[in-house]
């Protein structure tokens, strides 16, 4: 039974997978600021890849990043609407636990994998997880938002992410992979279906971890006297 999974935290990636988390059809487009654009026609080219119809979807998933507000609200939005369109459940997984996953298929078991991705203005997001066995990790400090210079990786940590390419100088120059860039879509779906199953699912809301850039005025202030 085959699963939708979205994730706009930094490129725009759609994947399906069916249920026991079989890579049926996967793209991605890592332009930045286009993810309204490109997201809809994503989901409508993989469906038709796989052969697959709307009404034949089990469940919708979606990363929660930490990400950009703007970027990030498109991949929630599509997920709820998808979800309330077909009448199937939208599951939310971390976008960051996606990537570490994906690090932990080369990791030794005990490494401690950074992850960090690109929140602009030098700043990153970031989570650091312990390697449990190939794909399985433990989340061991929780996703937090600030400048790549004040992370201080242990020694011997793995460092993924856009974040840490960009930043790499100011991590102090660690184990830096360049393959591991943005959260693969098909990895947030195995973690849903695997979450789900053990009864641990979640819900899908987003990690701003910061207020958005544009907000509403405040309007006229009051004069007293």
């Amino acid at each position: 039974m085959p699963v939708l999974s979205l994730d706009t935290s930094g490129a725009v990636a759609v994947a399906l997978v069916d249920d026991s988390g079989e890579l049926l059809a996967r793209r991605s487009d890592d332009q930045q600021r286009h993810h309204a654009e490109l997201l809809a026609p994503m989901v409508d080219a993989v469906l038709a890849e796989a052969g697959v119809a709307p009404s034949d979807l089990t469940a919708v998933v979606v990363g929660t990043g930490p990400a950009p507000f703007t970027g990030l609200r498109v991949g929630l939005v599509t997920a709820r609407t998808l979800g309330l369109a077909l009448g199937v459940p939208v599951l939310g997984v971390p976008s960051l636990d996606a990537i570490a996953v994906a690090a932990a298929r080369h990791a030794a078991v005990g490494t401690l994998v950074l992850v960090a991705t690109d929140a602009r203005r030098r700043e990153v997001y970031s989570s650091t997880y312990r390697v449990d066995a190939p794909g399985e990790v433990t989340v061991v400090d929780e996703p937090q938002v600030g400048a790549a210079a004040l992370l201080e990786p242990a020694p011997g940590t793995l460092v993924v992410g856009r974040g840490a390419r960009l930043y790499a100088h100011d991590l102090g120059d660690p184990r830096v992979t360049d393959d591991l860039l943005d959260p693969d879509p098909a990895d947030l779906a195995r973690l849903a279906i695997t979450r789900r199953s053990a009864g641990a699912e979640q819900a899908p809301e987003p990690l701003y971890l910061r207020r958005p850039d544009a907000v509403p005025s405040a309007g006229a202030k009051r004069v007293l006297g």
